[in-house]
């Protein structure tokens, strides 16, 4: 027995060099599984606990962007208590407004063109959200630009601080660049998948003919990484610079109140531009033949 004890140490001393802590706590004496005193109670109180430790070790890569989300979502709230608010409106107020400004631009109110109204609901959802959290505020720190634009204003190019044109044109650049590769990615996901839903209405009614030619995946995606570029980033920029002196000049109330009304205008705006740019890029046509005239 005085043997087997001696070789059991030996092998918990080598071990426990290259081990974790609670690695090496686990094989080590304090533990009941190698002390000698496994009751029922204390072994299946160590097998939970080993896996949880497993199961933690284990969810650390596989939830790894979750946790860096969440951890941003936090810093953001820290940085304006107001964050989630504007979020709620920009998704229930912003996106609805979107799509009403889509359907006013185009004919017959949009009645139509339901098939790109409904590419660009998908789309705008994912882009609006996406906007707000790279342009809210961050604690200083905690949120860094490449170094050519280290000295830049790092949330949007209207933040307070003795920061030149030069400085907070470079913002915009940077913010338009990065907006227009989120813009390309989230066109080409609501192409694709509004491009399917009328594939998938074809196979199941086979009389069902859509009203308008699909829209091509790559053009419409690159359109709305111009809309993203360069209209989004103007007024979205704009929007929370505004935003940001309204919160300190006026009470809680008003801001609120003024929070929906200019996000709702200013989806209004976007989702015109986007339809005039559509057009012009030929990204969504209209078969003019199909197209009734009201009488």
């Amino acid at each position: 027995m005085a043997t087997l004890a001696r070789l059991r140490y030996s092998a918990v001393a080598v071990l426990s060099r290259n081990l974790s802590p609670p690695t090496r706590q686990f094989f080590s004496g304090r533990n009941p599984i190698f002390s000698g005193d496994c009751t029922s109670s204390f072994s299946k109180q160590s097998l939970l606990e080993s896996r949880a430790f497993c199961s933690a070790a284990g969810s650390r890569s596989s939830f790894r962007p979750a946790a860096a989300f969440l951890a941003g979502w936090r810093s953001r709230v820290a940085a304006d208590p107001q964050f989630p608010f504007k979020v709620a409106m920009e998704q229930l107020v912003g996106v609805s407004a979107c799509v009403a400004g889509d359907m006013a631009t185009r004919p017959n109110f949009g009645l139509n063109e339901l098939d790109f109204v409904f590419s660009t609901l998908i789309v705008s959802s994912i882009l609006n959200f996406v906007l707000m959290y790279i342009l809210a505020p961050t604690p200083s720190g905690t949120q860094s630009l490449p170094s050519i634009f280290s000295n830049c204003p790092r949330s949007h190019m209207f933040e307070p601080g003795n920061y030149g044109p030069v400085l907070r044109l470079g913002t915009f650049v940077y913010k338009g660049a990065l907006f227009a590769a989120v813009g390309f990615c989230a066109g080409l996901v609501g192409t694709a998948i509004s491009n399917g839903l009328v594939k998938m209405r074809k196979q199941m009614d086979s009389g069902f003919e859509p009203p308008n030619k699909a829209p091509p995946t790559i053009l419409n995606a690159a359109t709305w990484a111009i809309q993203m570029g360069v209209s989004s980033n103007l007024r979205y920029q704009a929007l929370n610079g505004i935003e940001f002196w309204m919160a300190k000049a006026v009470p809680p109330l008003v801001f609120r109140s003024s929070v929906v009304v200019i996000r709702c205008l200013n989806n209004v705006v976007g989702g015109m531009s986007f339809v005039m740019l559509a057009r012009l890029t030929g990204s969504q046509s209209v078969n003019q033949e199909k197209v009734t005239a009201p009488q």
